[in-house]
């Protein structure tokens, strides 16, 4: 599918598109493609915004439905209603961190929420299904990772090779399993049912409104409000950044490109330590906010998590074959993120950084920087008209008992 874009006239539900990710997506899409429609499901949890969508609210092109994944009756209308031509699944809860204290609601979320859209979607005539997961299916790029004990970072032996697309899974937490578990269903519903299905798997994601639970934004937001950047463990493990609008292009990509059937890693081969995020926010932050160049008084370092993945270097040559390439710098793009959360401080009123480490304040001050533009909701973000025919019906929930 390698059309022009005036004639790519295509119907497209996308799946958790207030979120972060989501949103910028359907943002894109809608502006870029305007004989296409563009369709977005989201209940609207914690994480996502309904001002992420602000700006394409008034498009004729575009339609807001507020609900659940969970609630198969609203998936049958949607699809009924609205003709779906191609689905972008990126609805889930994705914080590992809360993984490990609610991995229930990650598997109802993730692994049965998916499995209603597939169910839905294998009723009606789709042309694609996109499911989007993550690089943290393949697991830490350690070898025999079980049998390390030592906390010292430098004893474990690296896994140097990249995973490909037929690298085995081996999720070590609750998210990336669900993930995991996710994937072969829609695997599943490829070979079974044929389901013309795509699955991508991408390194870590940054930019403008993240949600302030993930690393970036959470560091900036803590320095912000002149408090501590956390670190897990020793801060030594290693993700690769991409910024939004890469993925973007990617998720672009694949749509038009992508062969049916096929698993496309989206990565980056920039890598860097946790501890080296701090401190290059920490950088930004002495500029523009504090102005006293020392490392140790900004970093605060905790317990590591049950088990942190030391690394997720992937191939992703296969995507680059389609034609995509990254376009933004990690030292343009980290600019452009601090500058958002600088300049949007009430984006997330919502989110109390004070929830984070109420002990963790610079001097131990209380005290966060003045904010001329600490006014209420409905003084920052104008009011968005979006179509919401269909009320959220109570899901169905997984007859497990809940975690102590």
């Amino acid at each position: 599918m390698n059309l022009k874009d005036d004639l790519f006239i295509q119907k497209i539900l996308i799946t958790g598109g207030a979120g972060f990710i989501g949103s910028h997506l359907a943002i894109y899409l809608t502006k870029k493609y305007k004989n296409s429609k563009i369709i977005v499901l989201d209940k609207l949890d914690y994480c996502s915004n309904i001002n992420n969508l602000s700006c394409v609210s008034k498009e004729l092109n575009f339609k807001f439905y507020k609900g659940n994944i969970l609630d198969s009756e609203l998936l049958e209308k949607i699809f009924e209603k609205e003709k779906i031509d191609i689905v972008i699944h990126l609805a889930a809860y994705t914080h590992v961190d809360n993984s490990f204290k609610q991995s229930i609601k990650f598997t109802e979320n993730n692994i049965l929420g998916t499995h209603y859209l597939l169910e839905t979607c294998k009723n009606n005539k789709l042309k694609k299904f996109i499911y989007v997961s993550t690089d943290e299916v393949y697991g830490s790029g350690l070898i025999d990772k079980e049998e390390e004990e030592e906390d010292n970072d430098d004893n474990y032996n690296y896994d140097k090779s990249l995973n490909n697309e037929k690298s085995i899974l081996k999720p070590t937490n609750p998210y990336s399993a669900s993930k995991a578990g996710a994937e072969h269903l829609v695997q599943s519903y490829y070979k079974s049912f044929k389901l013309p299905s795509i699955i991508t798997r991408a390194n870590n994601i940054y930019g403008p409104k993240q949600y302030p639970e993930k690393i970036i934004p959470k560091f900036i937001n803590l320095l912000l409000n002149n408090k501590k950047c956390t670190i897990h463990g020793s801060g030594k493990n290693t993700r690769n950044y991409l910024y939004i609008d890469d993925i973007v292009s990617a998720f672009d990509i694949i749509l038009r490109k992508g062969e049916i059937g096929n698993i496309y890693n989206i990565g980056t081969d920039f890598e860097i330590s946790n501890l080296d995020v701090a401190k290059n926010i920490i950088d930004l932050c002495l500029t523009n906010v504090i102005g006293i160049d020392d490392y140790n008084k900004y970093i605060n370092y905790i317990d590591d998590r049950p088990f942190n993945d030391h690394r997720y270097n992937i191939n992703y040559s296969k995507l680059s074959n389609l034609g995509w390439k990254k376009s933004i710098s990690w030292e343009d793009g980290i600019i452009k993120t601090f500058n958002w959360y600088k300049n949007n401080r009430n984006y997330w009123l919502n989110f109390n950084i004070n929830n984070y480490f109420e002990n963790n304040n610079i001097n131990n001050k209380d005290n966060s920087i003045d904010n001329e533009n600490n006014d209420d909701t409905s003084k920052s973000f104008s009011k968005c008209n979006f179509d919401l025919n269909y009320k959220e019906k109570k899901p169905i929930h997984l007859t497990l008992k809940s975690e102590e």
